[in-house]
């Protein structure tokens, strides 16, 4: 995009490839990265929609596909680098370049320094930190070579207000960092790299671990809007970032969170 106003009507990803990862659902219902692949779609790019089960990816595929989009599974685990690398290479292979990574997969993790398992701290870092080191890793190079790219990571607002979850906590503080660094190393590359920190949005991971409606209904009170989030928040946030309109932003923390950071619950 040349300097000023983009073209009128134009999908703010018409001709870009894209990566997300985690872009099935753990429950029916739309999370976090199945609204970001299917907006990314719906904007025109071709969406490699990678995740550890296909069956859920396929899922939506079928969304995708359903508004007329262009789309791909590809069943991979991010934690293991020869997969990271085999996804890098599919999505140049089938459409020739690959312009956006999201990096959206991340696990929970509870319990205190004192009292949390080695094996559990060592998976989380694993899950949520190594996994968005080992497909930039892949994913950047082939960046470079179509001229630059973007990457969106998605860390958490319990990374700037940690309660209990010490081992989620510093992995999405890790995220951040990371972010910060990838943006300066690869800044004169042409690569851009964001991060999104979600607040407390209803997913169906959220519904699935049992949350009960007076709790659902707390954490709607517990932001100033008095509304709750959805996947399709972040995944708009998502789109933003990864689109040209934001290609004077790098190295930024969005916090997309109906402004719970910036006041305790009212009841």
């Amino acid at each position: 995009m040349a300097h000023g106003l983009p073209p009128i009507g134009r999908p703010r990803l018409e001709g870009k490839v894209a990566i997300v990862t985690g872009a099935g659902s753990r429950a029916p219902g739309i999370g976090n990265g199945r609204a970001t692949a299917v907006l990314f779609a719906r904007e025109g790019a071709r969406v490699l929609l990678v995740d550890r089960e296909a069956g859920p990816a396929r899922e939506t595929l079928a969304m995708i596909e359903k508004e007329g989009g262009e789309a791909e599974v590809f069943e991979a685990d991010v934690t293991v680098a020869e997969d990271c690398a085999a996804m890098a290479a599919r999505a140049v292979d089938r459409w020739g370049r690959l312009d956006v990574l999201h990096n959206n997969v991340g696990i929970g993790g509870r319990g205190s320094v004192v009292d949390l398992d080695l094996e559990e701290w060592d998976r989380v870092m694993r899950v949520n930190v190594t996994s968005m080191m080992l497909a930039s890793r892949h994913a950047i190079p082939a960046m470079v070579r179509g001229g630059g790219g973007s990457i969106v990571n998605i860390s958490s607002i319990s990374a700037l207000r940690p309660r209990g979850l010490t081992a989620y906590s510093t992995s999405k503080g890790a995220v951040i960092a990371l972010t910060q660094a990838m943006a300066i190393d690869h800044a004169r590359d042409g690569v851009r790299v964001n991060c999104i920190a979600p607040g407390p949005v209803h997913t169906p991971m959220v519904a699935s671990g049992g949350m009960s409606e007076e709790l659902r209904e707390r954490r709607r009170l517990a932001s100033p809007l008095q509304i709750e989030g959805s996947g399709w928040d972040i995944g708009y946030a998502a789109l933003f970032l990864a689109s040209d309109e934001a290609r004077y932003i790098t190295g930024q923390l969005l916090v997309v969170d109906g402004g719970v950071t910036l006041a305790s619950p009212a009841r």
